[in-house]
């Protein structure tokens, strides 16, 4: 753990200087795989952050006045990946995609749930997989329940599809019509059906379900249990919805698990203050802290603030918590964003000495670093042991393959590749193939996958079009753009998050900015969903890059009535509008800080600039 914490060190000299004094006095045993040592004194001490190591002895909270800034859904990698992002307490967030009511025309529930239980989840702007339920200790324990789930087919699941059928207005009196006829409604039903609708990401309709469960007393409620509604409220109506819930949950139920479950959720809006104070009441509580908890923080300051990464590795180190391979892949991505190869290599090394044996998720995390890197022959040398012998047994890396080959511009190897998925291609293969082949240029290349696709696959959904929506997009294809968005409606699929995301981006790279600009007010209207923030950003920079303060400074606006708060790159963007137009931004810095965003280095150079077209007494009269 030593040699681990030391290897992140220097990720600190990335991030805005805080000045820093640390004592720290160790008496280390030989290092072993148990990662255990003695430390005989140990004290960490940020002069501006006030960030403190802890002891097992002493539960000391992070200092109030800590401040982290912010940054898409359901619980990412191990924060959680559905819930939308937002920086502020007070602002809920809403379902990332609410489905519509109905099911689109033309299609049984039978497709519809083989449809979305057979493919990926839609596209996202931070594409990391969602962690388990079990990890987060929210599956059914019952070993003989889960057994009978895993045995089940969704698609025979008589509750489930009255719950997809359903309007949410009619819910409550279709399963009391299921109640009263007597229908299977055990726990395993019960869990088959919750568990289908948070992969399809139906969370409104799994709390409503919940809710009806509950009023009926159809279960009897564990933490677990307890801990599954927590996570839908969290999503569904924000986190403080969600703290007022736990309140009211029996004290004897109200364990690390709720906690943990709240902690993911704080990670997944990238509420920093609001992660910091769960995981210092976690503390004062004196739960047992486990790897999960700590890479809830590790999750965060990789995105926001590197240079706390080797204080949550301190603070394992001091209480003994292993890594796990969880841990290693976070840093090994810190590493590659700050451009640190060797720094990336080196814990790659320690991982494996470790005894965790590199997957096809860190192996496509270290070669797309090698790929933005420039180091080509690397990334080859890396895919081609993600390859193996025998491409075709070794189907699950194809995916990552037909990305990362189209991101070195080798489009002999996208088809390749493609050539071994082709006679029998599944729903993720064949969504990386249109996106590889889009990035190639290839576009009747992507336009044949998605045509098969459409043939395979009777009903296309909205991820399908979306793909390809994308590609368009990035090629500026306006009227193909349009004419696909056209055919989509007509096929009756639901509009989300992400085809807005691509319709919004054809139009600003076609220079269709007040178009674009149109369809997100559209969006954004609509309650039950929010745009990404990604989608935002679209237009804003486009404004930014032509010095218009005044529609720059009303998306800036607008991203915070969505909750979009505290994200240092929203601050540049607005920034660079100002040094566009030449303008002084008067009180910027008073800005940044009542939002809790504190300058990087760039938004530091930034501020200095503007500060040169700051007028004086002598330049007004001159002027």
């Amino acid at each position: 753990m030593w040699a681990l914490r030391r290897s992140v060190v220097p990720l600190r000299t990335h991030g805005y200087h805080v000045g820093a004094t640390r004592t720290c006095c160790a008496k280390l045993d030989t290092l072993t795989t148990d990662l255990e040592h003695k430390v005989e004194t140990c004290s960490t001490q940020f002069v501006s952050t006030g960030y403190r190591a802890w002891s097992k002895r002493s539960y000391q909270s992070l200092s109030s006045h800590l401040k982290f800034s912010s940054a898409s859904r359901g619980l990412s990698s191990q924060a959680g990946a559905e819930s939308s992002e937002e920086g502020s307490v007070e602002d809920g967030f809403s379902e990332l995609e609410s489905p519509s009511s109905e099911i689109a025309e033309g299609k049984t529930v039978k497709e519809e749930i083989s449809e979305d239980l057979n493919s990926e989840p839609e596209l996202s702007d931070d594409d990391e997989a969602e962690v388990s339920l079990r990890e987060l200790g929210l599956s059914d324990t019952d070993q003989n329940a889960v057994e009978e789930i895993s045995s089940k087919k969704a698609t025979d699941s008589g509750l489930l599809k009255v719950l997809m059928a359903a309007t949410r207005n009619s819910l409550d009196s279709e399963l009391n019509k299921w109640d009263e006829e007597g229908k299977p409604l055990g726990r395993s039903e019960i869990s088959l059906a919750m568990l289908n609708l948070r992969k399809r990401r139906w969370y409104g309709k799994a709390l409503q379900f919940s809710e009806w469960l509950e009023s009926k007393d159809k279960i009897t409620y564990a933490e677990r249990d307890y801990a599954s509604r927590l996570d839908l409220i969290a999503k569904v109506r924000g986190l403080q919805q969600a703290e007022k819930y736990i309140k009211g949950i029996p004290e004897s139920f109200r364990g690390e698990v709720i906690y943990r479950t709240l902690l993911a959720n704080c990670v997944t809006a990238s509420n920093l203050k609001k992660a910091e104070e769960v995981y210092n009441k976690m503390r004062d509580m004196e739960f047992e802290l486990t790897a999960f908890s700590c890479n809830q923080l590790l999750l965060l300051y990789k995105k926001l603030d590197k240079k706390k990464l080797a204080d949550v590795l301190l603070f394992m180190e001091k209480e003994n918590i292993k890594p796990n391979l969880f841990t290693y892949k976070v840093l090994i991505d810190a590493k590659g964003q700050a451009n640190d190869i060797g720094g990336m290599e080196q814990l790659l090394e320690t991982m494996k000495e470790q005894g965790f044996e590199p997957d096809i998720s860190t192996h496509s995390t270290v070669a797309r670093h090698y790929v933005y890197g420039g180091f080509n022959d690397k990334a080859e040398a890396v895919l081609k042991d993600m390859e193996g012998s025998d491409l075709k047994k070794n189907r699950g890396a194809c995916r990552s393959l037909l990305l990362l080959y189209a991101d070195l511009g080798k489009a002999d190897e996208v088809d390749r590749v493609w050539k071994v998925c082709d006679p029998n291609p599944r729903m993720d293969e064949c969504l990386a193939a249109i996106e590889a082949w889009g990035k190639l240029g290839k576009i009747e290349e992507a336009e044949a996958v998605f045509n098969k696709m459409t043939k395979i696959w009777k009903n296309p959904s909205a991820k399908h079009f979306t793909t390809l929506l994308q590609v368009y997009a990035n090629n500026k294809m306006l009227m193909k753009g349009k004419d696909l968005a056209k055919r989509m409606h007509e096929c009756g699929c639901r509009i989300g998050p992400w085809t807005w995301d691509a319709l919004v981006k054809l139009y600003v790279q076609a220079g269709e900015v007040e178009k674009a600009d149109s369809i997100l007010n559209k969006a954004s209207q609509q309650n039950q969903i929010k745009p990404l923030f990604n989608t935002y950003m679209h237009i804003m920079d486009h404004y930014a890059r032509r010095g218009d303060v005044h529609n720059t400074e009303k998306m800036f606006h607008r991203l915070k009535q969505a909750g979009y708060v505290g994200r240092i790159r929203q601050y540049q963007t607005l920034l660079q509008a100002y040094i566009k137009a030449k303008a002084p931004a008067y009180g910027f810095r008073e800005r940044m800080k009542a939002d809790d965003v504190f300058p990087n280095k760039l938004v530091a150079a930034q501020l200095v600039q503007i500060d040169a077209f700051r007028k004086t007494a002598i330049s007004e009269l001159l002027d």
